[in-house]
């Protein structure tokens, strides 16, 4: 049975024991996301910014503070275009990027027959997603990779142009990385967060002192924090990968890590870890407004 099967079966719109059906489940998560992704954008294009800056148009690595300088000065000359850059590839991707992932992670969890999903269902959605979820991340990221120099958004139709000249094969850099950062995201955000929320409600939220959305608010901040040492790195990976020109010579993935390696070499941890706080900022936004949401 494919893991697509189960959209088709009867048991798929039947309520289960935790008082909700499996499609029902994947609704609850599409909407979570796209609460997510309208509020985290600004913190979003901000981290992607402050990661991407670490070169200067002259191709030097620069230090943390002059990168966040200049990111500073985008979001200032154009506050509202950089907040919302790359917002409408992220809300399509809710169900491109999405329905792949969570339709992964639901159809295994329920082939498995559990009622919720577990670690190897996080696994398997993580690598199977992937491909469908890297074009729509490389078109949102090359959104506002050039608002420094232009001060306006790219236009999707004129990336999507750029990308049909070598047969959309630019869309799919980054795709390695993304395995990983997906994997750590499903197993942190979507199994690893619900499972600690459970635990402070029952420590902490049955005492009546702190209601659900606090609880929430309380396990987004411990596993955030988590989330964003493994995942930071990575995502510096994609950006540099998925931030040059689609008209240029693609950044492979041993060519970003030796890359990444001369940012630690020059600034040390500082230099690996650009967009750490930003990171555990956005982290917790999002991992709140998604389990609030669905």
């Amino acid at each position: 049975m494919a893991p697509w099967d189960f959209l088709f079966d009867e048991k798929t719109y039947k309520v289960g024991k935790n008082g909700v059906s499996p499609i029902q489940n994947m609704a609850a998560y599409l909407g979570g996301s796209a609460i997510q992704t309208v509020g985290d954008n600004p913190v979003t294009a901000y981290r992607q910014l402050v990661q991407q800056y670490a070169k200067n148009l002259a191709g030097e690595t620069v230090a943390p503070a002059v990168a966040t300088a200049e990111v500073n000065a985008v979001f200032i000359a154009a506050p509202f275009t950089a907040s919302m850059s790359g917002l409408w590839p992220r809300l399509i991707g809710v169900l491109f990027k999405r329905i792949p992932k969570f339709g992964v992670l639901l159809g295994y969890t329920y082939l498995s027959g559990n009622d919720e999903p577990g670690y190897a269902a996080a696994t398997a959605a993580s690598i199977l997603s992937a491909p469908f979820i890297n074009p729509v991340r490389m078109v949102e990221k090359q959104q506002r990779a050039f608002l420094k120099q232009t001060g306006t958004e790219k236009p999707i139709m004129e990336i999507l142009g750029e990308a049909s000249s070598k047969y959309f094969a630019p869309l799919f850099r980054g795709t390695v990385p993304l395995m990983g950062h997906s994997l750590a995201s499903a197993v942190l955000g979507l199994v690893g967060q619900p499972k600690l929320q459970k635990y402070v409600q029952q420590q902490i939220g049955q005492s009546g002192q702190m209601s659900g959305s606090a609880t929430n608010l309380v396990a987004s901040a411990v596993v955030s924090p988590i989330y964003v040492v493994v995942t930071n790195p990575l995502s510096r990976l994609e950006v540099i990968m998925q931030t040059n020109s689609i008209k240029g010579k693609s950044i492979g993935p041993l060519e970003a890590v030796r890359e990444l390696g001369a940012d630690m070499a020059k600034f040390g941890l500082s230099g690996i870890f650009r967009g750490q706080g930003i990171g555990i900022f956005k982290a917790i936004i999002s991992l709140t407004l998604f389990h609030e949401g669905r």
